[in-house]
């Protein structure tokens, strides 16, 4: 049985990311608290704080133990936490005299944090591979179809000519953007955690500081300024970042959507789902997903905002809170990235439906543009009357703008110009370059 979709074997191929889950297994768990503690162990024994033997003891043991998970599991339930009854085991593997060194002048929260760190980082790696790989199909795209006329909508109404290519630019700015947020925030995501009991690491006198520099050396990690154990500021911004990214994958999802109804059908997103009882259907399930998936990591960005709020020098129900929810939303993620990649490498583009759906308004969506032609010639206010008066006779008569201008006004206007949707893109072409150069 299974409590999340993500981890369902019915639901987990639609919503999750084997190799992201993977990273908060319970055995990837106790793999990274085992080796923050073989760290810890070789640091302080290259500081002379516990014996070099005792030290070698530890890190051997921790780097091969199997603990008992049935254990550790009963032992959480107790104290709230898997690495106390993960030390006991350590403790005991280790044995003999080196096993008092285990653990030297840690706290539970230490061991946990700094496992998460180090845990995040794959994480985070994996995600920046899939935004690069993403942005560069995008990248493609836009550069494929920066002529492809379509209608741009506002609205959800017919409003003026754009290009394919710089919507699909436009989905792709804002993870170039939050490629360079991802870089921003790693040294302070990625930081060691060590503070001792209540974060003055008063166990080890006047070495804690000392000690807590090395062993962020030693794991390749940053040295904040002092213990994070109540300040979760870091873990919420990745939280944040996460649902940014799924934001902005909701979005070109929503807009393939759209663009998929049948009464658009301008793209066709993937091979697409059937229907259980209409053959016609081809459901745009992965886009769907992606949708899902941004509104969920949206609401659970709200859980770590609220696992901010912790108890004096140490709290537990904020940070167990994180446990529930920062997993979730990292696996929904790069289960969206994954979605996304496999549409945009299998997208459909219409071209041609996208030219014809332009084409059934008579010109309409080209009032802007002929109201600014006849402004060459008269008074802008009065371009804008006559115009807004040729718009309603289309409507009625079935004929196209520029026909009806062209029998109401004999200024000097190129109208076989203005009625080419292509001939009013703006700077639609400079856009996609500009977007395109921050890759």
């Amino acid at each position: 049985m299974s409590i999340s979709p993500a981890d369902s074997a019915l639901y987990g191929a639609l919503f999750s990311d084997p190799e992201i889950a993977e990273a908060f297994s319970d055995a990837a768990t106790v793999r990274a608290m085992l080796d923050v503690e073989a760290a810890l162990a070789r640091v302080q024994a290259r500081l002379g704080i516990i014996p070099e033997d005792a030290a070698g003891r530890i890190a051997a043991v921790a780097e091969s133990f199997e603990p008992d998970t049935a254990g550790i599991a009963a032992g959480t339930e107790k104290s709230g936490v898997p690495i106390i009854p993960l030390v006991e085991q350590l403790r005991a593997a280790v044995g003999g005299e080196a096993a008092a060194y285990v653990h030297w002048g840690a706290t539970s929260q230490d061991i946990v944090d700094t496992g998460l760190v180090l845990r995040l980082r794959g994480v985070v790696g994996l995600l920046a591979e899939k935004i690069e790989r993403l942005s560069g199909l995008l990248a493609g795209l836009a550069d494929k179809h920066r002529s492809t006329v379509m209608a741009a909508r506002t609205r959800s109404q017919q409003a003026l000519p754009t290009s394919f290519g710089l919507k699909v630019a436009g989905w792709l700015s804002p993870l170039i953007d939050h490629a360079a947020r991802l870089d921003e925030i790693r040294p302070r995501l990625m930081a060691v955690q060590f503070g001792g009991a209540v974060g003055t690491l008063a166990a080890l006198g006047d070495r804690g500081v000392e000690v807590m520099e090395v062993l962020g050396g030693e794991l390749d990690l940053s040295v904040p300024a002092g213990p994070w154990h109540v300040q979760r500021d870091n873990l919420v911004e990745f939280a944040g970042w996460l649902s940014m990214v799924t934001g902005s994958l909701g979005k070109m999802a929503q807009d393939l959507i759209l663009l998929a109804q049948s009464e658009v059908a301008e793209v066709r997103p993937g091979a697409g789902g059937g229907s259980s009882t209409m053959p016609q259907k081809s459901n745009p399930v992965a886009c769907e997903a992606m949708v899902t998936l941004a509104r969920s990591n949206a609401s659970l960005l709200s859980a770590m905002h609220q696992a901010m709020i912790q108890e004096h020098e140490r709290g537990s129900p904020g940070w167990q809170l994180e446990w529930l929810t920062l997993p979730q939303m990292a696996v929904a993620t790069g289960a969206a990235l994954n979605r996304a990649i496999e549409v945009i490498e299998t997208l459909e583009v219409d071209a041609a439906r996208m030219r014809a759906n332009l084409d059934e308004s008579n010109g309409l969506i080209l009032a802007e543009a002929a109201a600014f032609a006849l402004a060459i010639h008269i008074p802008r206010p009065q371009a804008q009357t006559l115009v807004k008066e040729a718009c309603g006779e289309v409507v009625h008569s079935g004929r196209s703008l520029t026909e009806v201008l062209a029998g109401k006004t004999d200024a000097p206007v190129d109208w076989d110009a203005v009625s080419d949707p292509a001939n009013y893109l703006g700077s639609a072409s400079e856009l996609i370059d500009r977007i395109l150069s921050r890759l």
